[in-house]
């Protein structure tokens, strides 16, 4: 069978939703929490074809999106020093902070350098020694391991001229926070990339503690719906646990090395979420024996007020309370082509989601 033939046959899809509709019987809040799936859900449509008492809602699966805007005017003021050279992945550059964002600070003359791999800027260092390079560490799980293996390359090769601006973050403990936030949340779509490093495990404490019933997805359309109707069985037999659906990419361990180099070299802090708060142990910060490859320890960071835009209800978005349509400056004021708020601006942003996809 080719892939389209199995993730995307239409047959299968029929089958699986007259079982989703048949076994549906009382109404179910799920969250998904991976930008990805977030965009895979409105991109196939799948809202409009699920039964009615079946409720998707889009949690902070987007790490740009739950990023505060003081990380971005702290982006902002190193970049403006002459003798740093900023590199950040592709999604952060046109992320609002207070008055610019690093795609202005760029077009201004500044030196902002998309990459596609923080071992890119290693290269970089070495081709401007008299340069700081300082790489913006974002997302989750999933990217934070790439990060720690630059920052173990730099120290084996005796790179002196870079660092980490990590705003790394897990997600544990945003999916504890989020069952206090939504009481009459049922079950998680968990998300996928994450899972395939910390494996199946990490979520344990959920049906056991909160009774929330998790499954971890993958991103085609009968993933989705085959994950949907695990959540829904869970809760109609109120046996909440976490299973996996997409076996091809996740175990219940992970990828042990990735794990490792992620304890060797960052440890959890309590960090900012936007839309969330402070929550206690989300955040990545690196290691004391590694403060030389930490931007917070080498370079001067004014701090900022964290704040939203006026009128942006982003964070409420994050926290599932209200949905993109809601918000009365969606597909007005705020657009892909001029984001007031991150949800807007990622490809994995629920707004941007909506914007795209959703009539």
């Amino acid at each position: 069978m080719s892939f389209f033939n199995t993730y995307r046959n239409p047959a299968l899809v029929k089958d699986c939703l007259d079982v989703i509709r048949t076994e549906a019987k009382k109404p179910i809040k799920l969250m998904e929490v991976c930008g990805g799936h977030t965009h895979a859900i409105q991109r196939y449509g799948l809202p409009s074809l699920l039964p009615s008492n079946i409720e998707l809602l889009s949690g902070p699966g987007c790490p740009v999106c739950v990023t505060n805007r003081s990380y971005i005017d702290q982006a902002i003021h190193l970049a403006s020093d002459t003798q740093n050279i900023i590199c950040t992945y592709g999604d952060l550059l046109r992320v609002p902070g207070s008055i610019s964002s690093l795609e202005k600070v760029k077009a201004l003359g500044h030196s902002v350098e998309i990459v596609l791999s923080p071992l890119q800027c290693l290269e970089m260092a070495k081709q401007n020694p008299d340069k700081h390079i300082v790489f913006l560490g974002i997302g989750f799980e999933t990217t934070a391991p790439a990060t720690a293996a630059t920052i173990l390359e730099a120290e084996k090769k005796k790179i002196k001229n870079f660092s980490v601006f990590s705003a790394h973050k897990t997600m544990p403990a945003a999916m504890k926070a989020l069952a206090g936030e939504q009481p009459l949340l049922n079950g998680y779509i968990c998300p996928g990339h994450v899972s395939s490093i910390t494996g199946a495990r990490m979520y344990s404490f959920l049906p056991e503690k909160h009774g929330i019933a998790c499954v971890i997805a993958g991103f085609e359309p009968l993933d989705l719906l085959e994950c949907i109707l695990m959540l829904i069985r869970q809760v109609n037999s109120n046996h909440p646990k976490v299973q996996i659906q997409y076996k091809r990419a996740v175990t219940i361990n992970g990828n042990k090395k990735a794990q490792q180099i992620l304890e060797k070299v960052f440890k959890p802090v309590n960090d900012y979420w936007r839309g969330l708060g402070r929550i206690n142990g989300s955040g990545l910060a690196i290691e004391n024996r590694y403060e030389e490859f930490d931007t917070n320890s080498r370079l001067y960071l004014p701090p900022y007020e964290i704040s939203e835009p006026a009128g942006c209800i982003c964070g409420d978005i994050l926290k599932g309370i209200q949905k993109p349509n809601e918000c009365g400056l969606f597909r007005s004021a705020c657009t892909p082509a001029n984001p007031i708020g991150a949800c807007m601006v990622s490809n994995e942003g629920a707004c941007n989601a909506y914007y795209s996809y959703k009539p």
